[in-house]
């Protein structure tokens, strides 16, 4: 067994990506944040705005995701995609 390689610097860049792919998708299907903290059981917009920012060391829980998932109706995977950007400049998904 490896020992992790995931540092705080690289756990903060996943929790960053999986916020703007909540926002992404959230905007897509033209909701707001209002109404998306709402669908899940807040009653301010904060943890969704923060989280989608990743500001303030804020970020979606399992939780958050599996209900967000639910309301935007896509498959929980999908926040946990990222692109990576090829040294010629190409975009990898």
């Amino acid at each position: 067994m490896k020992n992790c390689t995931i540092d705080n610097s690289k756990m903060s860049a996943i929790y960053k990506q999986i916020g703007q792919n909540v926002k992404s998708i959230r905007k897509s299907k033209n909701i707001s944040q209002l109404s998306l903290a709402l669908a899940i059981g807040h009653k301010a917009v904060g943890t969704v705005s923060m989280a989608e920012l990743g500001i303030n060391n804020k970020h979606f829980n399992i939780e958050h995701l599996v209900k967000i998932a639910d309301v935007l109706e896509v498959n929980v995977c999908e926040f946990f995609k990222h692109e990576e950007v090829a040294e010629d400049g190409e975009v990898k998904i």
